[in-house]
């Protein structure tokens, strides 16, 4: 049994978009000691500028981590918390996509 070359470059996307996502989430973290949030994006300035890329290419694991917490707090129905997967994963598969030509642009 194989898998489709189109099916197989879109998981692939969405592995590593969420992959990268996480990763650049915990190294804004360790670097700057606060949390990335979408929050960032209201500080005004050039401080919110700077921040757009990180914010676009951690958005899956914000939207996850999120979702994940408004589920339990507030007890949000699963409907929303499967629309906000899927938002999530479409992102994760474009940003994906984004590193992946990036990573092929470069020669990796």
């Amino acid at each position: 049994m194989s898998i489709d070359p189109v099916a197989h470059e879109a998981l692939q996307s969405l592995f590593i978009g969420l992959a990268f996502a996480g990763l650049l989430a915990s190294a804004f973290e360790l670097f700057t000691a606060q949390r990335v949030d979408f929050e960032l994006l209201r500080s005004g300035g050039l401080a919110a500028v700077a921040s757009v890329p990180v914010v676009v290419f951690c958005a899956p694991f914000l939207i996850l981590r999120n979702t994940a917490r408004s589920r339990r707090g507030e007890g949000r129905p699963f409907m929303f918390v499967m629309l906000a997967g899927m938002v999530a994963s479409i992102w994760s598969i474009a940003s994906g996509r984004v590193v992946l030509d990036l990573l092929h642009l470069v020669g990796t």
